[in-house]
C-alpha cells in the first residue's frame, strides 16, 4: 500500500472502536456479513490504483490488497493517534487530507472505497463530489443504516443520553435516502443491506 505519513496534528473523528476485531459472537457474526456484503459489491475488474478515503483500523484495507495484491492501494484518514497504534500495527500509515479537498488527479483511481465514512462529513455531497472527480469508474460505499442502526445501540445500551446515536455520526440515511443520494451523481450498480448498514456499489457517469 501507498501511503505518507504527513502530520501529527490530532483531529477527533469520533467513535474508533475496533468492531472488526471483536470477539463478541454476535458482532462477529454482523461482521462476517458485512464484509460478505463488501465481497460482493467489489467490481469484477482487476483495479491497478485503488484509493480507501477514511482507512479507519485499516481492515478493509487489509481484505482489498489480499483479493488484489498487485494493486497500488493508497489510504486517506484524519491525523488520530487512537488509530495510529492500528496503522503502525499494521505496517502502513495513510496518507492525511480532508475527503472535501482530495489531493489526487481527476480520474486517478479504478476503484475508490469509502467504506463509514459518509455518517461523518459534515458536507457528504462535497465529499461525493470529489469521490467521482478522482475515480475512474468504480465506487463503493456504505453508511450505518438508520434508524436501525440507533435502535440497535439502544438495545445494547449504548448512547442512550444521546438516543442511541454512535459518537461522530452527523448524517443519517435509511436505505432509500442513501440509495438515492448516492444516484444523483452516480449510476447505482447494485445495493447491499447488511444489518446494521447500507452499501452501495456505483459507476461514475
Amino acid at each position: 500500500m501507498s501511503a505518507v505519513d504527513q502530520s501529527t496534528e490530532a483531529v477527533p473523528t469520533g467513535n474508533t472502536y475496533d468492531k472488526y476485531a471483536s470477539k463478541n459472537p454476535v458482532e462477529r457474526r454482523l461482521m462476517d456479513g458485512f464484509f460478505g456484503a463488501l465481497d460482493a459489491a467489489l467490481p469484477a475488474i482487476v483495479p491497478s490504483r485503488i484509493l480507501e478515503v477514511g482507512v479507519g483500523e485499516g481492515e478493509v484495507t487489509e481484505r482489498v490488497a489480499a483479493r488484489w495484491p498487485d494493486a497500488t492501494i493508497v489510504g486517506l484518514d484524519l491525523p488520530d493517534p487512537e488509530l495510529a497504534a492500528h496503522w503502525s500495527g499494521r505496517g502502513f500509515s495513510p496518507l492525511f487530507g480532508d475527503i472535501g479537498r482530495l489531493p489526487f488527479r481527476d480520474d486517478e483511481f479504478d476503484l475508490v472505497l469509502a467504506i463509514e465514512v459518509l455518517e461523518h462529513v459534515p458536507f457528504p455531497e462535497l465529499a461525493l463530489a470529489e469521490i467521482a472527480r478522482v475515480a475512474r469508474r468504480h465506487i463503493v460505499v456504505s453508511v450505518p443504516r438508520e434508524p436501525i442502526w440507533r435502535a440497535a445501540n439502544l438495545a445494547r445500551g449504548k448512547y442512550a443520553r444521546d438516543l442511541g446515536n454512535t459518537p461522530g455520526h452527523i448524517n443519517h440515511w435509511g436505505k432509500r435516502s442513501f440509495t438515492e443520494l448516492i444516484s444523483r451523481r452516480f449510476d447505482v450498480r447494485s445495493v447491499h443491506a447488511p444489518f446494521p448498514w447500507t452499501m452501495v456499489a456505483a459507476e461514475v457517469r
